[in-house]
């Protein structure tokens, strides 16, 4: 398999970031972390790779927008809305009393803890639903929360479906390349800054620059900037493409306005798998 039709992303096998991947790829190779997913695209492994970034109840994946700012320069090409729906894995024959301990990627298990604490189990971390999935087979007094293709790889029975807090739960994913996309008409553009620490009004001042051009923004997040307490990073996506004369405009007066300043991408608007 070349660099060029090869698509990395979380896995192993029979996690939501691989169903996310399938949509536009089955040349698939999986990787253990969102960092290892970003260095096989950044060295030339793999031509893209699919990570989240988001999710409806627990909000942002913060390790992925640090790597994006401050690690990688690779463009956000696509992004997919994928609806969740988590299941609770058992090996064959195990009943819901027999549960003592539960594994998960920790946003799984944050998206189903009311149904947890009602369980009333141990949770234990992994590093993905898959990963957790594979770790229970043949231990009976323990569950996993993953996906229906992870109890199918793995032999295990779903003893409990859509166990999500609450629903719908969707994950954004993102999809990485080297370039992001050509305008489509119907685009989104994904950037990050700091402000300047000796000047008040910085960030109302570059919210500014998108209400007087009438550019609709989609999200603001902020983030530790990893350079000491109380300073920050923003996240901002917003309706357009970096090429749109409008959107270009925007684009260098933030620039010129701020100490640190990267587009992550332009790309389509979100493309939701129910």
């Amino acid at each position: 398999m070349t660099a060029g039709e090869s698509i990395a992303y979380l896995g192993p096998e029979g996690t939501f970031t691989e169903e996310a991947a399938l949509h536009i790829g089955e040349k698939l190779l999986a990787f253990d972390s969102i960092l290892e997913v970003l260095g096989a695209v950044a060295s030339g492994k793999a031509s893209r790779g699919v990570v989240p970034i988001e999710n409806s109840i627990e909000g942002p994946v913060g390790v992925t927008l640090d790597l994006l700012a401050w690690e990688y320069d690779l463009c956000i090409e696509r992004e997919i809305i994928l609806r969740v729906r988590h299941n609770l894995l058992v090996n064959s024959g195990v009943s819901m009393g027999e549960v003592r301990e539960v594994y998960s990627h920790p946003q799984s298990l944050a998206q189903c803890r009311r149904f947890l604490e009602k369980l009333g189990v141990t949770t234990h971390s992994a590093p993905s639903t898959a990963a957790a999935a594979r770790t229970i087979v043949g231990r009976r007094e323990l569950a996993a929360i993953g996906t229906l293709r992870a109890a199918d790889i793995y032999g295990l029975d779903v003893i409990a479906e859509d166990i999500q807090d609450f629903d719908p739960n969707f994950t954004r994913f993102i999809v990485l390349s080297e370039k992001d996309h050509e305008p489509t008409g119907k685009d989104k553009t994904s950037i990050v800054f700091s402000l300047a620490e000796d000047r008040p009004g910085g960030l109302y001042e570059v919210l500014g620059f998108f209400a007087e051009h009438g550019v609709n923004l989609t999200k603001i997040e902020s983030r530790p900037s990893k350079r000491g307490l109380g300073k920050y990073i923003f996240f901002i996506d917003f309706e357009g493409h970096r090429k749109d004369a409008v959107i270009m405009d925007v684009l260098d007066s933030i620039a010129d306005r701020t100490p640190f300043f990267k587009i992550l991408g332009s790309y389509p608007e979100e493309t939701v798998y129910e």
